[in-house]
C-alpha cells in the first residue's frame, strides 16, 4: 500500500475520531439520504480495536452512510451486563459485524433474525463468521463457517467455473495456511457489489480461508481464490466473498481482512476497503451506485 493511501485512510480516521470526542454529529446536510449502518463489535480474536474505526471511516469516507458502533461486553461478562446491550438492529439499514465470541442472548438473536428477514442487510467480515456455530438461523445467514467437516456442506469452484458442493463429512474442514498475497477471482462480473471491478486482482498479503462448513442455502459465490497447496491450502478455488438471501433480506460475507496485533495491512488494501462498502451498500438496498475506487488493485499489481 501506498504511503499516500495509507495517510488518506488514518486522516479519515483522525476526523472521525475528532467528531466523537467533540459530540459532532455525523448528520449533516444531506444525511437523510444517508444510510445508516451500525457495526458490532467488542469480542474477537482479531484486532477490533484498531478495525472498527476504520471501517467507520471508509464507509463514511464513502459519502454514503452514517455509522454507530455497538460494542457488546467483555468476554465472560455476566448475564446483567448483557441486559444493557439491546443494538435496535431495525432502526438501521445494514449492520456490519466484526465480532466473533460469547454467544448472544436469545433476544438480541431473534432481533437480527427479524430485521434481516424484514428486509435489512447484514455484512459479515472475516473471524465474524466463525461466531455462533450453535445458531442455526446465523448458519442459515452467513452460509458458510468456521466449522468442523462434520456440520455441514463445503462450497469450491472448479477450474471451468462451476460451483462444487462437498457433502458433510468429507473433505477438508476449515482452516487457512500461512498468511500470503494471492489472485482473486470475479465469479459474478454482473453482480452490483463486483461489477465495473477488474476480473483479476492481486490480494494483500492476508488468511485464504478453506473448508468453511455450513448449509450452503442458495449461495452465490462472487469471488474465489486458489488455495495452493504449497502454501497449506487444499488445492482448489475456495470462495472468498459471497452472498446469501435470508427473507426478505441480503447477506454478503468477505472472509478476506485478517488482522494481527498493528498488522493491518490485509484491511487496509484498497480491495478490501472498497468491497466493504460497496457490499454494505447492496446488503442496505440491493444496488450500488459507488463506482471502483482508483487505486483498486490489479493483477499485475
Amino acid at each position: 500500500m501506498s504511503m499516500s493511501r495509507a495517510m488518506g485512510w488514518k486522516a479519515a480516521v483522525a476526523v472521525a475520531a475528532i467528531g466523537t470526542a467533540f459530540g459532532v454529529s455525523t448528520r449533516s446536510a444531506g444525511a437523510a439520504e444517508k444510510l445508516k449502518v451500525l457495526i458490532v463489535e467488542g469480542q474477537n480474536n482479531h484486532a477490533w480495536k484498531a478495525t472498527t474505526p476504520l471501517l467507520k471511516a471508509e464507509l463514511e469516507k464513502s459519502g454514503r452512510f452514517a455509522a454507530t458502533v455497538a460494542t457488546t461486553p467483555p468476554s465472560k461478562a455476566p448475564a446483567s451486563a448483557w441486559e444493557s446491550f439491546r443494538p435496535a438492529f431495525k432502526s438501521y439499514d445494514v449492520v456490519l459485524t466484526n465480532y466473533n465470541g460469547d454467544p448472544w442472548p436469545a433476544p438480541i438473536r431473534k432481533e437480527l433474525e427479524e430485521f434481516v428477514a424484514g428486509g435489512g442487510g447484514l455484512v459479515v467480515m472475516h473471524a465474524a463468521n466463525n461466531a455462533f456455530a450453535d445458531w442455526p438461523a446465523y448458519n442459515e445467514m452467513i452460509g458458510l463457517g468456521w466449522r468442523d467437516p462434520g456440520f455441514g456442506d463445503r462450497i469450491t469452484i472448479d477450474d471451468a467455473g462451476q460451483v462444487v458442493r462437498t457433502p458433510k463429512g468429507q473433505g477438508p474442514g476449515s482452516g487457512h495456511g500461512p498468511r500470503h498475497a494471492y489472485t482473486v477471482v470475479v465469479r459474478k462480473a454482473d453482480h452490483p457489489i463486483v461489477k465495473g471491478l477488474p476480473h483479476e486482482w492481486t490480494h494483500a498479503t492476508d488468511e485464504l480461508y478453506h473448508g468453511q462448513r455450513g448449509p450452503a442455502k442458495d449461495m452465490e459465490v462472487l469471488a474465489s481464490a486458489y488455495s495452493d497447496k504449497a502454501k497449506g491450502g487444499t488445492g482448489t478455488n475456495e470462495p472468498m466473498l459471497w452472498t446469501v438471501p435470508f427473507g426478505k433480506g441480503r447477506v454478503v460475507t468477505n472472509v478476506m481482512g485478517h488482522t494481527a496485533g498493528d498488522d493491518l495491512v490485509a484491511i487496509e488494501s484498497p480491495d478490501f476497503r472498497a468491497l466493504i462498502v460497496r457490499s454494505a451498500e447492496w446488503a442496505a438496498t440491493g444496488a450500488v451506485t459507488l463506482p471502483p475506487p482508483a487505486d483498486f488493485p490489479t493483477a499485475a499489481k
